[in-house]
Parts: structure tokens; sequence; C-alpha cells
């Protein structure tokens, strides 16, 4: 045979039947079965995660449990320091002496002859703990309570247990008989610190114009 010519076609393959004929009901044999191994590891890892979300839910309400019965921290005081700030001292007493009303009283209450004009005489003692200045304020009111007139008087620099005598004048004509009484002591410690006022129900002296 040439090298021109290509080779001849091979011949089919022929079924081969079965030298026996197949029995009644014969479709086979049985199907291949099927591998159980993937439904097997699917329950596996479902009961494990059932497993773990159960045993987080029962850890998370003991641990709920156990921080509501233990007592928790008492309300911190005034002089105990937060967490993480500086405690804080507690104030300084305040200093000692009397109180500003105690430091005045009225010496004189008169109406002068002349002017008609009430005047009181001041007497003020330092009874604090340093020097202090004054503002002291007078009102003067006839025998039926009307107010006539107002007067005022200051002192500065006023040392400890010392006194001052001023004179508190008002400048309204008083119509015979007054009482001059204190409505207001203003006591400022001569250093500028806090003053300390004093308001209080007045004190008279009584005397004729």
């Amino acid at each position: 045979m040439s090298d021109n010519f290509p080779p001849p076609p091979s011949p089919p393959h022929r079924h081969q039947q079965p030298p026996w004929p197949a029995p009644p009901g014969w479709d086979g044999g049985p199907p291949p079965r099927k591998s159980g191994a993937g439904l097997v590891v699917a329950l596996s890892v479902g009961g494990g995660v059932l497993t773990l979300a159960l045993l987080g839910t029962l850890l998370y309400f003991a641990g709920q449990a156990v921080m509501g019965s233990s007592p928790g921290p008492g309300p911190y005081s005034s002089g105990e320091a937060l967490p993480g700030q500086e405690p804080v001292p507690p104030p300084s007493p305040a200093p000692t002496g009397t109180e500003a009303e105690e430091d005045v009283r009225i010496s004189a209450c008169t109406v002068d002859s002349l002017t008609a004009w009430p005047a009181a005489g001041m007497e003020i003692v330092n009874g604090s703990g340093s020097a202090a200045d004054y503002v002291v304020t007078v009102e003067f009111v006839d025998q039926d309570g009307t107010r006539v007139a107002d007067g005022i008087v200051g002192v500065l620099g006023l040392a400890p247990g010392q006194s001052a005598k001023k004179k508190a004048q008002g400048l309204e004509v008083a119509p015979g008989d007054v009482k001059c009484r204190i409505t207001e002591v203003l006591r400022t410690a001569s250093a500028g610190c806090v003053p300390s006022r004093s308001t209080f129900s007045p004190r008279a002296s009584v005397t004729r114009g």
C-alpha cells in the first residue's frame, strides 16, 4: 500500500450482548448507594453550634446574677477623692469673732436745734480677728414709726479690738422727737476678703429735739 493513501477506518465496536437473556423484572441491578458521610458531618456541626449557644446563654445569666447580688461601691463623701483625682482638703473653719451687728451701737440720738436735722452718735468696736472696714446705715423715724430721714457712716481700716466714734447725719427736718435705728451693718476685711453683712431688726435710741 502506498504511503499516499490514509489507512482504512477501524470497524465500529459492536455492543456485546450477554450470552443469556435477562430475567423478568431485572432492570440492570440495584442503583449505587449514596454516601451518608455528608449528612453525618452536617448533623455533628449543627449539634455543636447549638450546644455552644446554650452554654453561652447559661454563662451570661449566671454572670448577671452574680453581679446583681454583689454590693456596689458606696457614695463618695465630700472629702473623699474620686478615682484619678487628688483628695480635696476640707474647708478651713471660719475665723472666730463677733457678728458685725454686735460691733456697732448707738451712743446718742439728737436733733439739731438750728436745722432740725436728726443725727446719731455711733460707736464701732472691731470684734473680728483682722482689720476691717465698716459701713453702717441708720434710719430716723418719728414717734409713729414713720421714716423721717436716713444716715450713713463709714470707718476704714479699724484694727482688731480698736474702737471708733462717728456720727450719722440725717438731711431731713425731724418733727420733734425721733428714734434712731441701725438697719444694716456691712463689715469687710481690709485685705479684700468677703464682706460680712448684717441686716436685722432695728435698735433704737430716743431723744427729744
